[in-house]
C-alpha cells in the first residue's frame, strides 16, 4: 500500500508530462499553421498593393479660353426681351495615355475637375464632333486645334494614344482664376479610373 502511495506521484508526474508534451505539440503545430497563413496573407497584400496601374498618362498642355455670349434680344414671336449674358470657360487639353497592362483598355469618358472655393466643379469632355464644331465657331482658336481624342476608343497593350479634348464650365474668368486645383479623371471600362494633374502652365487664349 505504501509502495503504491510512493509510486503514485511519479506515475502522476509522468502522466502529466506526457499530457504536457502532447499539448505542446498541438500548440506548436497550430502556431506554425497560423504563422504560415499570416505570411501568405501578407504576401498577397503586398503583391496586390504594389500592382501597377493598367494605364499611365501625361497632361501635355492646357489652354483656357473665356467667352461671354449675348443672348437674343427678341423671342420666337418677335417680342423684345432682355438680353441674357452667358459666361463660359473652355478648357482645352492635350493628353497622352499609355496602356502598360497585358490586355486592351477602353476609354469610357474624360472629366475635367476644377476645385473652386465652393467645391469641385466637373465637366465631361466633348465628343470629337463637338470639338470640331467649337473650332468652327471660334476660328481665332485655330492655333490650338489638334487631333481630338476619341472617346470609347480601345488602347491595345503597349500602345500610346495622344489627342485633345475640351470641356466647358459655366463660369466667369474671375471665378475660374479663383480655382485651387485642376485635375483630369479618365474612366476606363472595368478598370480603376486614372487621375492626372497637369504639371504644365495653364495658358490663356
Amino acid at each position: 500500500m505504501s509502495l503504491l502511495q510512493q509510486d503514485s506521484p511519479e506515475l502522476d508526474d509522468a502522466a502529466r508530462g506526457e499530457d504536457l508534451t502532447k499539448g505542446s505539440s498541438h500548440v506548436l503545430r497550430n502556431s506554425g499553421v497560423a504563422a504560415a497563413v499570416v505570411v501568405v496573407a501578407t504576401a498577397l497584400y503586398v503583391f496586390t498593393g504594389q500592382k501597377p496601374p493598367a494605364a499611365t498618362g501625361e497632361i501635355e498642355h492646357v489652354w483656357v479660353h473665356s467667352q461671354r455670349t449675348e443672348g437674343k434680344s427678341v423671342d420666337a414671336n418677335g417680342a423684345s426681351m432682355a438680353k441674357e449674358s452667358i459666361d463660359q470657360v473652355f478648357v482645352f487639353t492635350q493628353i497622352k495615355l499609355h496602356n502598360q497592362s497585358d490586355h486592351p483598355l477602353v476609354l469610357h469618358n474624360v472629366l475635367t475637375n476644377a476645385t473652386l472655393p465652393d467645391g469641385i466643379h466637373s465637366s465631361y469632355a466633348a465628343i470629337p464632333a463637338d470639338y470640331e464644331r467649337l473650332f468652327a465657331a471660334y476660328p481665332e482658336l485655330a492655333s490650338i486645334h489638334g487631333k481630338p481624342l476619341a472617346l470609347d476608343s480601345t488602347i491595345n497593350p503597349g500602345e500610346t494614344v495622344e489627342g485633345n479634348v475640351v470641356s466647358a464650365f459655366r463660369l466667369t474668368k474671375q471665378e475660374w482664376d479663383a480655382r485651387k486645383d485642376l485635375s483630369f479623371t479618365f474612366s476606363l471600362l472595368y478598370q480603376p479610373s486614372l487621375v492626372l494633374t497637369p504639371h504644365t502652365e495653364v495658358i490663356y487664349r
